[in-house]
């Protein structure tokens, strides 16, 4: 039996460049949506939830268009690096991150929205500057919605197919990912490689989320 384990080695280094980026892209709009009153937020709100509903290959195809050399971000990309963005890791990473913008998001935004305000309030009295406030006070409160945010991105990157094939493509050690990577041994007829690929992401992904529920329950959020 031939495996090859590399697309693993990739896989979770896209995962956690893409949990990285969406922790720090995410915050601060998951803070406004659970504490704003604007009329946009229902907007903003489906703008984020869309690759929930959307089929991955028709996100990707508009990524692919919107990355592509002739696109509006792949053009911009060619002039600034010389490279293609599509068919790249950079590529997959961009992809990735707005594949799983709503698993990062919305669980930020529930545990904002548990918190609540009154304990940065309190800490605005004491003196704290808003940024202090929000870094000492509401982001350690809200550890429990970033640990679920973390995880969940984490391993709903792990499952792309339809997103990743379409902006990436199977370019061993650049851009196939171990899903890439078990669709090509089934059209091979290779099924012991991919069922040992398959198990091993199916029990990864079972561990993370038997943790996260036993951290929620023994962590719960403190409203505020």
């Amino acid at each position: 039996m031939d495996v090859d384990f590399g697309p693993l080695g990739l896989t979770f280094k896209l995962a956690l460049v893409t949990v990285a980026v969406l922790l720090v892209l995410s915050t601060p709009l998951a803070w406004w949506l659970a504490h704003t009153r604007s009329r946009l937020k229902p907007v903003i709100e489906a703008a984020v939830a869309m690759p929930l509903v959307l089929p991955p290959t028709v996100l990707g195809f508009y990524l692919l268009v919107l990355m592509g050399p002739n696109g509006s971000i792949g053009a911009w990309w060619v002039t600034l690096t010389g490279d293609t963005l599509t068919f790249s890791f950079s590529g997959l990473v961009i992809a990735s991150v707005i594949y799983s913008l709503p698993f990062v998001v919305q669980p930020l935004q529930g545990a904002f929205e548990a918190v609540g305000r009154r304990p940065i309030e309190a800490a605005w009295t004491l003196g704290a500057s808003k940024l202090d406030a929000f870094f000492s006070v509401a982001s350690p409160m809200a550890g429990r919605g970033y640990l679920t945010a973390a995880v969940l991105g984490f391993a709903h990157t792990l499952g792309e197919f339809g997103v990743v094939l379409l902006v990436g493509g199977n370019i061993p050690g650049v851009t196939k990912v171990v899903s890439i990577a078990i669709y090509e041994h089934v059209e091979t007829l290779n099924y012991e490689a991919a069922h040992m690929l398959s198990a091993g992401l199916l029990g990864f992904s079972f561990a993370v989320l038997v943790v996260v529920y036993a951290v929620n329950r023994r962590f719960p959020v403190h409203a505020g």
